[in-house]
């Protein structure tokens, strides 16, 4: 059986019980705000990060885990005799895929696998713990590399956004869209599609746009067997009817708060579920 290491980035958002539960190594992306440089979720949490952006005049940026982490931390599994599974946000939207995979061929080491998650967030999050319930089973490495490129392409995800105000400040959103959105009470409804974050709705109003994500939800059918997991950053109006209706629908879930780098583009007030479709 194979001595495997699962290794992710800060972008997956998990529980702190969830990432000790299965020992997971979480290396953390990077948040600069007010040119001082955070570790995500190690020196600045949410809460902290949202007051610093109030009272801020710059936006903040975020920056990729760089191939010599990378290194460093494979090479001290590798040299405790293990393989390494080392899983990450979408290659679309970080560099980090990248990174990894540079360390990797920079030690040369065929024990080490590498998957672009074509996710961030709880997308990414959901292919984590799958991967760790997968090596407590013994899959070999290869066997667990197959199973997750094909239990990723099956990773749903619909979420709603409370303010557009950091999406237009983040590049992911007009100006003049966002405007509209935030006068007429517009909430913009989000998915990760193609290892991008896509416009999948819009909605007037939160009460519509909880119905048009349980639509979504009910339309492809959480997989019973299957853990999906709520994700939300700060209050919300739709936040418990959500919590409240998944519950009923008897979707087995766990909650998570989105992490530093999500929440510079997300701001307060997202929410959404992340789940696998029935397939």
């Amino acid at each position: 059986m194979d001595k495997i290491k699962l290794i992710t980035d800060s972008t997956a958002d998990l529980p702190d019980d969830i990432i000790k539960k299965y020992n997971i190594e979480v290396i953390p992306l990077f948040v600069i705000i007010d040119k001082k440089t955070y570790r995500d979720g190690i020196d600045i949490k949410l809460p902290q990060l949202l007051s610093k952006m109030e009272s801020s005049s710059e936006f903040p940026s975020t920056a990729q885990i760089n191939p010599e982490i990378f290194m460093n931390c494979y090479k001290k599994y590798l040299d405790e005799g293990y393989k390494i599974f080392s899983i990450h946000i979408s290659s679309k939207m970080s560099g980090t895929y990248q990174s990894a995979c540079i360390a990797k061929n920079m030690l040369e080491s065929d024990d080490i696998v590498i998957v672009d998650s074509f996710n961030v967030t709880s997308g990414l999050g959901l292919q984590v713990i799958k991967a760790a319930e997968l090596i407590k089973k013994g899959l070999s490495i290869k066997n667990l590399e197959n199973e997750i490129l094909e239990y990723s392409t099956h990773v749903k995800s619909t979420i709603e956004f409370n303010s557009l105000d950091n999406l237009v400040k983040g590049g992911r959103l007009s100006k003049t869209a966002g405007m509209i959105g935030n006068i007429l009470g517009i909430k913009i409804i989000v998915a990760a599609k193609n290892g991008e974050i896509v416009v999948m709705d819009k909605a007037r109003g939160s009460k519509k746009a909880l119905k048009n994500m349980l639509g979504y939800i009910d339309k492809k059918g959480a997989k019973k067997d299957e853990l999906a997991i709520l994700l939300h950053a700060g209050e919300t109006e739709v936040l418990n009817p959500f919590r409240d209706e998944l519950i009923n629908r008897n979707i087995k879930f766990i909650e998570s708060e989105v992490g530093c780098v999500v929440g510079v583009h997300s701001g307060t007030g997202a929410c959404g579920l992340f789940f696998v479709e029935n397939y």
